[in-house]
């Protein structure tokens, strides 16, 4: 059994009964289903999850499925971010809106765009309407709704730096290997993120957030990627080992000692 995530329950916080009481659900039962287990598999650092033996991987990746970013000339007039997500608090893009709010009331000239590529939480909606709103920014944030294919490559190839998971606090997450961040980096994309993911901490590429809700540097984003050196296919090429045939072959071999 895979369990992505752990501890989970503070992801329910703010859901409708429907997912609470599927959450009771679980409460109910997990133990004694982890019982039934050999092991359970995930991507956090857990040893063990309810009693039961963990094996340990990373998110994989299938690069076939991913199309690697060209190239791109660093522009002083225009600077673009992407986050592509079925966005919830947890992702804290409110974070990076009032970073941008922040920048723009300094009145800086580089012009800084934020696309949200996925599907938006209506509580979450509403909170980005609301800072918006305060801080005139309507022009510079722009929601795409869920893009697939060629539409989504395009999207890429005109983004600069990727937002991955900035609020992973707020569900009680300090470790994680999620999805977004090895889809950033086997596009060839820099990006920042607040959790912690042992594959990723010593990469050059890589900016950490304070995993907190203070509004995030906008300039210290574009400080970082103008130092950034790495091409995209030094990005993707960084990250061969987290291919799904690397890591569903740790499963398979400690199912070999059943």
């Amino acid at each position: 059994m895979e369990i992505p995530t752990y501890p989970y329950d503070q992801e329910y916080k703010g859901l409708s009964l429907q997912f609470q009481l599927e959450l009771l659900t679980d409460k109910c039962f997990r133990k004694c289903l982890a019982k039934q287990l050999f092991r359970i598999v995930t991507f956090t650092e857990d040893d063990t999850i309810f009693n039961t033996k963990t094996i340990k991987i990373s998110n994989g990746i299938d690069f076939n499925e991913i199309k690697l970013k060209s190239e791109q000339k660093k522009s002083d007039s225009s600077f673009h971010l992407i986050g592509v997500a079925e966005v919830h608090p947890w992702h804290g893009f409110d974070r990076l809106m009032k970073g941008i709010g922040e920048y723009y009331k300094n009145k800086h000239e580089q012009k800084v765009y934020f696309h949200v590529i996925g599907g938006i939480a209506s509580s979450e909606m509403f909170i980005f309407k609301q800072i918006i709103q305060k801080y005139n920014i309507e022009d510079y944030i722009i929601f795409h709704g869920t893009k697939f294919g060629k539409e989504l490559d395009d999207l890429f190839e005109q983004a600069n730096f990727g937002i991955a998971s900035l609020a992973r606090h707020r569900s009680k997450i300090t470790h994680i290997k999620t999805l977004k961040n090895r889809e950033y980096a086997a596009r060839g994309i820099p990006f920042i993120y607040s959790e912690i993911d042992s594959d990723f901490e010593d990469k050059q590429y890589i900016l950490k957030a304070p995993a907190n809700d203070s509004a995030i540097n906008i300039l210290e984003i574009i400080s970082f990627y103008n130092k950034c050196n790495c091409t995209p296919s030094e990005i993707r090429n960084s990250i061969k080992n987290l291919s799904w045939k690397n890591q569903m072959q740790k499963v398979v071999n400690e199912s070999s000692n059943i």
